[in-house]
């Protein structure tokens, strides 16, 4: 079986911009709106991503995770009604909301979604930032006086990132993604989100977003004080029960396939370009379904990619 590749979903964000056009060299729908992320695996309800290449073209992943499950993804996967990652390409022009997604155990006294993710820097421009975790000394009650002085943004950590680097974003750590960055975001399938400050902005509508507060401090991890961004292990960027993702350096003419052969895995290209068995070249961004047994990837070029497996 050949690799896999689905068609983006691009969504209008009030903080996004234009780069996912100049980076990827691709094509955005609307002249002038601001893309701030690229779905580009989804199995959500009303965002389904769908096969555009191949004898699959016009089969939706969730077509795909229900039917075909054993055949494409392998064996011992969690029997969930719906592929259970969301892959995105984030373009912040401007900041964030500061946020929080739920732990497992309060999503669903909330009527939300757990949801873990982690990011890779794809590009930054000098000096862009990162808000993750608190300042030191910054108690629950002092976080609580912060959001009704508006001043939240004060009480959080910041980090400057460089292109190549990584964290992990476990559920109940505060964050937000600063201006000028363009992320690869790993994460369970999960679109729940709590904004607890918007930078004191208007949304595209003319309207402040709405707020969470209530349910953000009862997610929010008081003890995650000036977290900062992860050292890689090995090959490794981050691991955990929903995902692994290594960081792979391939010199050219080097087979790529996936590294449990009873598995799927998914690749992003961070750098260079990769050739599949069905002759396409993929080059930077490009996010790609390797399925079980599928037939190896070769490195066109010295390339960097991103490998995301699920752990047995």
């Amino acid at each position: 079986m050949h690799v896999i590749t689905f068609k983006p979903l691009y969504m209008e964000r009030v903080w996004g911009g234009r780069e996912i056009e100049k980076i990827f060299e691709r094509e955005l729908p609307a002249a002038g709106t601001p893309y701030g992320e690229a779905w580009e695996m989804s199995d959500r309800p009303a965002e389904q991503s769908i096969v555009n290449h191949g004898p699959l073209k016009g089969t939706s992943l969730n077509e795909l995770w229900q039917n075909s499950r054993e055949e494409i993804f392998g064996s011992g996967l969690e029997d969930s009604p719906r592929f259970p990652l969301l892959i995105k390409i984030l373009d912040a022009r401007d900041k964030l909301s500061i946020q929080v997604h739920p732990p497992a155990e309060i999503a669903s006294e909330l009527g939300g979604e757990a949801k873990t993710e982690m990011w890779y820097i794809a590009d930054a421009l000098p000096g862009a930032q990162l808000y993750v975790g608190l300042k030191a000394g910054i108690t629950k009650a002092d976080f609580q006086d912060a959001i009704e002085k508006g001043s939240v943004d004060q009480a959080v950590h910041s980090i400057t990132p460089q292109r190549g680097d990584s964290i992990f974003i476990p559920s109940g750590r505060l964050h937000a993604i600063g201006a000028g960055l363009v992320i690869y975001e790993i994460q369970q399938n999960s679109d729940t989100t709590y904004r607890v400050f918007d930078w004191n902005r208007m949304g595209l509508d003319g309207v402040p977003r709405d707020l969470h507060v209530e349910q953000s401090i009862r997610c929010i991890d008081f003890s995650d004080v000036e977290p900062g961004m992860d050292e890689p292990n090995g090959n490794t960027l981050a691991t955990c029960p929903y995902f692994h993702v290594d960081r792979l350096n391939l010199s050219t003419g080097t087979m790529l396939g996936n590294p449990d052969q009873e598995r799927f895995s998914i690749i992003t290209v961070v750098s260079g370009e990769l050739e599949s068995s069905d002759g396409r070249t993929h080059q930077e961004g490009d996010m790609l379904l390797l399925p079980r047994a599928s037939q190896a990837l070769r490195a066109a070029a010295d390339s960097i990619v991103l490998q995301t497996t699920i752990p047995r």
